[in-house]
C-alpha cells in the first residue's frame, strides 16, 4: 500500500468514526423521545481497488410490518374505547341492581309508596309521599334522557374536533413530502422529517386508518380502509358541521344534523363504511345509531308507563286529551309524538308539590270538581294494578314483548349494562393488542446499553486511524530528512 493509500485510508476511517459518533449521539439524546427511530450510518467499502470507507446515508431501523399492525391495534382501541365510555356512561345513567337512584329502584319506590297509600287513602303525609315519588321518578327519567343527549352533543363535538385534526395533520403530511424530496434530492439525510411524518401518520391512523402507498423521491400517498383519498400529491379537505345543540328528534337520516364529505363528496359513516375502524366512525356510531337506539328505549319504556295512568278507563274525571299522573311537558301525551317523551316526562301540576299539591287528586281522580270520600281507595287501588298488568312494549334494545313497568325498567338496565360488559371486555382485549405491539415496536427503538457499546468501539476506531496518521506523518518527515 502506497503512503498516500494509507493516508486515504485513515483519513476517511476518520471521517466514519466522526459521523457514526454523531449519529450514536442522537440516538442517545432521543432515546426516550416519543416517535424517535433509531438510526445507523450505512458504511460500505468504495471498491476493492479503492482503499478506506465510504460513508453512505443515515438509515432508519423499523418494522413496517409490524408498524402497519400496531396501528391497526391502535384504531381499534380507540374506537372501542369510545364505545366503552358511551355504555359505562349509559349504565351509570339508568342505574344498576343495586343503586338505589337507578331508575328501576325509583319506580319501585313508587310502587311502594302507592302501597302505602292504598292502606291509607284517607293520609295527607302517604299521599303527599306518592307525589314526591312519583315527582322523583318523572325527573329520574328526564336527566337519564338529558344524559344521553348530552352524550350525543360531546359525539357530534368530538366528531369536529377530529375532522379539524386530520385537516391538520394531512396538511402538514403533504409539506413533509415536498420537503423530504427537496431534501433527498440535495443528498442529505431527512430521518428526522420521516420521524415527523409518521408521527402525524399516526394521528390520523388512530381516527381514520390509513394504508400507505410509497412513491418515488420519499414520498407517500394515504388512502382509507375503504379506498377514500386522503392523500395523494395534495391533501383531501374533510368537511363537518359541529350542532351546538342535537335534541332526540334531529338525526343524520333527516338532514337536521351535519354528515361528512371529503373534497366535497358525501362519504358513508356508518361502522362498515369507507373510513371504518378509527374512532371517527365510532363517534357516528354513537351519535346517529347507538344514542338513537337507546334514546328509542327510554322512550318506549317512558310512553308506556305515561300510559297506564292517562287512561280514562282507570279515572273517569281524565278526558279524551286530559293528561294523566305524568303528562308530556305537562299536557297529553300522544303517541304520535312519541320521540323524545322521555326528555318531556313531568309530573302532572295538579299534583306537584311545586304545583298546585293538590294531592287528594290521586284518590279522588285529577280532574274531580271536589273530594270525596277519605276513605275511598278504588282508584289508588287501580293505579297499583295498573303498574302490574302486561302491555306491549317494543323497541330496538328492549325487543317486543307483554311487561309490566317493572319488568320494563329491569330490562332497560339489563340492556345497557349487558352492553356496557361487552363493550368493556372488547376495549380491555383492543388495549391488551395494542400494548403488546406497542412493546415490541419499543424493543427495536433505542438501546441505551449497546448504543454506549456502539459508542466506544467508534472511539476505538476514531484512535486507531488518528494513530496511522501520525505513523504516516512521522514516515514523511524521515523520508524528507534523507
Amino acid at each position: 500500500m502506497s503512503i498516500y493509500s494509507a493516508l486515504n485510508s485513515a483519513m476517511s476511517g476518520l471521517s466514519a468514526a466522526s459521523r457514526s459518533s454523531q449519529v450514536v449521539s442522537e440516538n442517545l439524546a432521543n432515546a426516550l423521545t416519543p416517535g424517535y427511530t433509531r438510526r445507523v450510518l450505512d458504511l460500505n467499502s468504495p471498491g476493492a481497488a479503492v482503499p478506506g470507507v465510504r460513508v453512505g446515508s443515515v438509515q432508519r431501523l423499523n418494522d413496517p410490518v409490524l408498524i402497519s399492525n400496531r396501528r391497526v391495534a391502535e384504531a381499534e382501541y380507540g374506537a372501542a374505547k369510545v364505545q366503552a365510555d358511551f355504555f359505562g356512561r349509559m349504565s351509570s345513567l339508568v342505574g344498576t341492581v343495586d343503586d338505589e337512584m337507578s331508575l328501576a329502584s325509583q319506580l319501585s319506590d313508587f310502587e311502594s309508596s302507592l302501597i302505602e297509600a292504598v292502606s291509607r287513602p284517607d293520609s295527607q303525609p302517604r299521599l303527599n309521599d306518592l307525589s314526591v315519588k312519583a315527582n322523583s321518578l318523572a325527573d329520574s327519567i328526564s336527566r337519564t334522557a338529558e344524559g344521553l343527549r348530552d352524550l350525543r352533543i360531546v359525539a357530534d363535538n368530538a366528531i369536529g374536533a377530529q375532522v379539524d385534526t386530520v385537516n391538520q395533520a394531512l396538511k402538514e403530511i403533504e409539506k413533509l413530502n415536498a420537503r423530504i424530496m427537496v431534501v433527498e434530492a440535495g443528498g442529505m439525510d431527512a430521518v428526522s422529517m420521516h420521524d415527523q411524518r409518521d408521527q402525524l401518520i399516526d394521528q390520523v391512523n388512530e381516527i381514520i386508518p390509513v394504508n400507505i402507498v410509497r412513491r418515488g423521491n420519499g414520498q407517500i400517498s394515504l388512502y382509507s380502509t375503504g379506498g377514500v383519498r386522503l392523500l395523494d400529491h395534495t391533501a383531501s379537505e374533510l368537511s363537518f358541521t359541529a350542532s351546538r345543540d342535537i335534541m332526540p328528534h334531529m338525526t343524520l337520516g333527516n338532514g337536521m344534523i351535519s354528515g361528512l364529505e371529503v373534497d366535497g363528496k358525501p362519504i358513508d359513516t356508518s361502522a362498515d363504511g369507507p373510513l371504518r375502524g378509527g374512532t371517527l366512525t365510532a363517534q357516528f356510531e354513537i351519535r346517529d345509531v347507538t344514542a338513537v337506539e337507546a334514546q328509542e328505549d327510554l322512550d318506549a319504556m317512558t310512553a308506556d308507563l305515561i300510559e297506564r295512568f292517562q287512561d280514562p278507563a282507570l279515572d273517569a274525571t281524565i278526558g279524551a286529551t286530559d293528561a294523566g299522573i305524568f303528562t308530556d311537558d305537562g299536557g297529553f301525551y300522544d303517541a304520535a309524538n312519541f320521540i323524545g317523551i322521555s326528555n318531556r316526562i313531568e309530573l302532572n301540576d295538579l299534583v306537584a308539590l311545586d304545583g298546585t299539591g293538590e294531592t287528594w287528586r290521586f284518590r279522588d281522580g285529577l280532574y274531580a270538581a271536589a273530594q270525596g270520600d277519605p276513605g275511598d281507595s278504588s282508584l289508588l287501588q287501580g293505579y297499583s294494578d295498573a303498574l302490574n298488568t302486561s302491555r306491549t312494549v317494543s323497541s330496538v334494545g328492549l325487543g317486543t314483548a307483554d311487561m309490566t313497568a317493572s319488568t320494563v325498567s329491569a330490562n332497560l338496565l339489563s340492556r345497557f349494562a349487558q352492553d356496557n360488559e361487552t363493550a368493556s371486555r372488547a376495549s380491555t382485549f383492543a388495549a391488551t393488542s395494542f400494548n403488546e405491539l406497542s412493546q415490541a415496536e419499543l424493543a427495536l427503538g433505542v438501546d441505551t446499553d449497546a448504543e454506549l457499546q456502539n459508542l466506544m468501539l467508534v472511539e476505538k476506531y476514531y484512535a486507531a486511524n488518528a494513530r496511522m496518521i501520525t505513523v504516516l506523518d512521522e514516515l514523511m518527515e524521515t523520508l524528507l530528512r534523507m
